[in-house]
């Protein structure tokens, strides 16, 4: 049988309807083709070093990179609204969205298809990206994408253009042969291109035969052919245009105001009407942010962003006003009504909310600081702390004054940023907060303290020793024991002659002796010493407890001055106290002959 190449794609167009359930690679294909259409609006809006685009950029070449490894290849037919695989939409432009869709971008480059083969390297695909919207040379916007994925010649990357589709049909006097019985999605656009040529190069005189004409001699095949490729409306087309009008005719009024908007900001020549434009922008951007539509705003700044190459012709006046607008996103009263409508909204959508937060300027930080604040949800804080973490990175000031806050959340959420840095210079001011009265904030000091500040002086840690929350004192407990960190001996002296001291948990008390051993070593012989032989009046069963403890620990410290503490305990303490001695000195024999190995072991004792 034959048909013409326009109506194999319209075939493929109009078994869309019919398809029954999808199968799993065509799933991925839509998944993968959604992502690329946001990455390259992303990439085209904010630039490809903007931290939002590289996200996006990472996260679809790591889905394109599963997808081929899984199917070997991504290939799709491109239609002006619509991309196809497999007889199926695997791509739909937005009838609402706006702007150039990633199908009408490559239908009007002349691009018919387009298969990403496995190998597809993230250089190549960075490419691509940048070839979609004319982001590699500014010099060199005339060329259309066909002209740069051919100079670039990539093995990973393949197109069908309508010129070789035109080309293909005239050759064969309007129309490809195709094999019986043979389903159209079982090829691909070039193959049946390459299979055409084939038979070109070879002949082809059954076909000439059939119709009257012949492929050899003087007399052309077909001569009254113009040779042109056509397009038919069929019924389910028309069905189809008639369902966009009506949309269209049932878009909301916004979106009216800000097509008509567009549309002047494309065309308008008066400078005065120009002015008054940029104007209402401006308003349009606080009623956006007011109602919450992030996803709206994103589009808007989108397009304010591309002014300049779009209307190269305006004046200085109004780039001045264009720079003023996105420049002012970050200021006071908008930043206010992001809040304002968040915290009344507590479930509200936040898509593109994260963008729009990412493309204020650094001078933003302080409101947002107060945003983060006073948000009460902790998804919606999450989203402000992710934009400060890149905001103030320079300009982190307003974060270290935020932490004297007594709001517990909003400080925990600027330690997680300032940990998020990961620079020593931010211990001193979160160290000041070891007297915070929540004790969450005071647990996430000490973690802040063993992440920025793992080795050194222990002050700090110490006095959290003795914390009312006992997580606290575990905490503290354990950095002290790791022997990465100092305290003299008169920095523990409050804590030991405090009379709850000997009310704590054995297992607590062993833990202080122990930190106390790697912290200040020999300075604290005299105590220990003293607890052994000292005669007990009152509490004479939890002095006997630990005067225990003290020898295990001058067992573990192993110094001169520890056995010779220990030898006295030996012959001046009670009978359970000389028993603890003498098996101490029995564990030091090893440690005098040979180099002692962990020093700073926290090992758990014997009860």
């Amino acid at each position: 049988m034959s048909t013409n190449v326009t109506s194999a794609q319209e075939m493929l167009a109009a078994a869309v309807a019919a398809r029954g359930a999808e199968d799993p690679e065509i799933v991925s294909i839509k998944r993968v083709l959604k992502l690329l259409d946001k990455t390259a609006k992303s990439n085209r809006t904010y630039g490809s070093a903007n931290p939002v685009a590289q996200k996006f950029s990472h996260q679809l070449f790591e889905e394109l990179t599963t997808h081929l490894i899984t199917y070997s290849k991504l290939t799709f037919l491109v239609q002006r609204t619509a991309l196809l695989c497999k007889e199926c939409v695997v791509y739909q432009a937005e009838q609402d969205g706006g702007g150039e869709s990633l199908a009408f971008k490559l239908y009007a480059d002349g691009i018919r298809e387009l298969a990403l083969q496995q190998g597809l390297t993230e250089e190549d695909l960075g490419f691509f990206l940048d070839s979609l919207w004319s982001g590699l040379d500014p010099s060199k916007d005339d060329d259309d994408i066909v002209t740069r994925i051919w100079e670039k010649n990539l093995s990973s990357i393949s197109i069908v253009t309508a010129e070789e589709v035109a080309k293909a049909s005239v050759g064969n006097e309007g129309f490809f042969r195709l094999d019986s019985g043979m389903s159209l999605s079982d090829s691909t656009l070039r193959e049946l291109l390459d299979r055409e040529r084939s038979r070109g190069r070879h002949g082809d005189t059954g076909a000439g035969e059939a119709d009257g004409t012949t492929t050899s001699g003087s007399a052309p095949r077909n001569r009254f052919q113009s040779g042109l490729v056509g397009y038919e409306v069929t019924e389910e087309e028309l069905a189809t245009l008639a369902r966009e009008i009506e949309a269209e005719s049932k878009q909301d009024g916004l979106s009216y105001i800000l097509d008509a908007m567009t549309s002047i900001l494309v065309s308008e020549t008066s400078p005065v009407l120009l002015t008054k434009l940029f104007g209402l922008w401006g308003h349009v951007v606080d009623t956006l942010l007011r109602e919450g539509k992030w996803t709206v705003l994103e589009h808007v700044l989108s397009l304010l962003h591309e002014t300049e190459a779009v209307r190269p012709d305006i004046s200085t006046e109004h780039k001045q006003q264009l720079t003023s607008i996105m420049d002012g996103l970050g200021r006071t009263e908008r930043i206010k009504a992001i809040e304002s409508h968040l915290n009344q909204s507590p479930d509200a959508n936040v898509e593109g909310l994260p963008t729009i937060l990412l493309l204020m300027k650094p001078e933003a930080v302080p409101a947002l600081c107060t945003l983060l604040a006073n948000l009460t949800s902790s998804a919606h804080q999450a989203i402000v702390v992710e934009a400060l973490t890149h905001l103030a990175k320079d300009k982190p000031d307003p974060v270290v004054r935020g932490l004297m806050d007594r709001r517990p959340i909003y400080v925990r959420n600027l330690i997680s940023i300032l940990l998020t840095w990961n620079s020593p210079k931010f211990v001193e001011p979160i160290e000041k907060l070891t007297r915070y009265p929540d004790a969450q904030v005071r647990r996430d000091v000490v973690r802040a303290i063993g992440r920025l500040r793992p080795t050194g002086s222990g002050l700090r840690l110490v006095p959290l020793t003795s914390d009312e929350d006992e997580s606290v004192r575990f905490a503290a407990l354990k950095l002290l024991m790791s022997g990465q960190y100092t305290a003299p001996f008169t920095q523990w002296s409050p804590l030991l002659s405090d009379n709850d001291f000997m009310d704590r948990p054995i297992s607590e008390r062993r833990g202080i002796f122990q930190a106390m051993r790697v912290s200040c070593g020999d300075e604290a012989v005299p105590y220990w010493q003293g607890l052994m032989t000292a005669w007990a009046w009152t509490n004479r069963r939890k002095k006997e407890e630990l005067a225990i403890l003290a020898a295990e620990t001058l067992g573990k410290l192993a110094t001169p001055a520890a056995i010779a503490a220990l030898e006295r305990g030996s012959k001046k303490g009670s009978s359970a106290v000389r028993q603890a001695c003498s098996m101490a000195l029995t564990q030091t024999v090893k440690p005098i002959q040979e180099p002692r190995a962990g020093t700073h072991s926290t090992e758990g004792e014997p009860s």
